[in-house]
This record gives C-alpha cells, sequence and structure tokens, in this order.
C-alpha cells in the first residue's frame, strides 16, 4: 500500500494513506497544515484528491481553529513547567537543545525567523518531548496519591501524546493519560486524574458518575469541566 504526500496550495500538506480496514473515506487536520487521508483499498487516489478537494472548505475551518489554538514561539516567550523553565534562543547556524539544572534553552539559527514553520515545528518537538518526560516523572506518583486517598484501584497507567482527549480509562481499569496534561494548572490535571479514577467504578458519563465525581472534588465536577474547555489537546 503506497503512501501519497502531496502539497496543494491553499490546503496545505496532505498525507493520502490507504488503509484496508477503512470503510469510508476519513480526513484528520492537524498543526502545520497537514491533513491526513485514510481511504479503503477499492478507492483510488483520485477519488481521494476529490473528496479533499470538496471538503476544503471544511479543511480551511480546521486550520484556522489549530491555528487560533497553537501559539507560535519567539525569543519574547518563556514558559514555565512543573520542572523547568523554557526559553527561545536565535544563535549560531544550527538548532539545538541547551540546559542548565531546571533552565532549558531551544536554540534556532540566527537565519531564521521564530516564526518559520520549520522553526515552529522544531519548537514543538523539542516541548512536546519535555512534556513528555515531565509527564513520566509527575504522572505516575500523581496518579497512585489520588487513587489512596480516594480508595480507587487501578490497573496500568500508559502515558500518550493524545489529540483527541486528556485521558480514558479501558473496561479492565487501565488508565491513559496525556502527556499534555502537563502544561495544565495542577487543579486541573487532578482533576482529569479523578475523572478517570471515576471510570473505574462508572463506565459511562450518567447522573451517578458525575455524583461519584462531585464527592470527591467538593460538587466542583461540572465547574471544572466546564474550565478544562478552555484548554485543548492541540495547544503544545
Amino acid at each position: 500500500m503506497t503512501v501519497k504526500v502531496v502539497n496543494i496550495i491553499s490546503i496545505g500538506e496532505v498525507t493520502f494513506k490507504p488503509n484496508s480496514r477503512s470503510k469510508g473515506i476519513r480526513m484528520s487536520v492537524r498543526a502545520g497544515r497537514k491533513i491526513l487521508v485514510s481511504y479503503p483499498l477499492y478507492v483510488s487516489y483520485r477519488e481521494a484528491a476529490r473528496f479533499v478537494e470538496q471538503h476544503a472548505d471544511w479543511i480551511a475551518n480546521q486550520q484556522q481553529k489549530i491555528e487560533k489554538i497553537t501559539p507560535e514561539y519567539s525569543e519574547d516567550t518563556a514558559i514555565q513547567t512543573h520542572f523547568h523553565k523554557i526559553t527561545f534562543l536565535r544563535a549560531g547556524e544550527k538548532f539545538a537543545v541547551r540546559q542548565n539544572h531546571e533552565n532549558i534553552e531551544i536554540v534556532f539559527p540566527d537565519t531564521d525567523l521564530p516564526g518559520d514553520q520549520k522553526t515552529q515545528q522544531f519548537f514543538q518537538r523539542v516541548l512536546t518531548e519535555i512534556y513528555r518526560r515531565e509527564a513520566k516523572q509527575y504522572l505516575p506518583h500523581r496518579l497512585s496519591d489520588l487513587a489512596g486517598q480516594n480508595g480507587f484501584h487501578y490497573g496500568n497507567l500508559t502515558i500518550r501524546n493524545n489529540r483527541t482527549n486528556w485521558g480514558s480509562c479501558s473496561g479492565h481499569n487501565n488508565i491513559s493519560l496525556n502527556l499534555n496534561l502537563m502544561k495544565l494548572p495542577d487543579h486541573l490535571i487532578d482533576y482529569i486524574i479523578l475523572h478517570e479514577l471515576v471510570h473505574t467504578r462508572v463506565k459511562n458519563h450518567s447522573p451517578l458518575f458525575w455524583k461519584n465525581l462531585d464527592g470527591i472534588t467538593g460538587d466542583q465536577a461540572h465547574k471544572l469541566a466546564a474550565e478544562l474547555k478552555k484548554h485543548s489537546t492541540y495547544t503544545i
């Protein structure tokens, strides 16, 4: 099965990928104006390309949404994470990362503009890796603490870079948490962890689920859920 990558003017980079398990043409829009198109083997590339062209307006709307919630970083930006202070420096000829204890400098060539797509993508890759390491350091202990404090039991913990949700709980009570939780304030990290822990007992979002979650958040479950909607998993 041949993967074809095409750069379409006004739309961006489109990756066409035949998939034997696909039941129809599906598109996903990602940061950096990238689009992934998956389609069944009985659908031709030309049909998939026409599908993209027919949905150009939808793609543009999705790209605008992502651009609004995906910040650009520059030399004026400083990010304070749980464990590090991150700054951006234009210097030299190469991309690099410098760390001195809790301080991290993300270096980009002095010939590049901070807003260049290549530069922003480098920033995002580095930040994702920083959040991944911090998540592995912080989230397992916090999950264990909150479970113990509230009498929950769970299976395994997986940490992923997920664009669709902050966390999930399987039927076997295995919990998955998004590494991008590390961008959030502590009380929202705790809310998401508690949300998934309640799912070890109630596998849906019924009134019983919210009653349980209210019981361990001081009747703040819906308020915290509304606050979380102001944040996005796309924001690196």
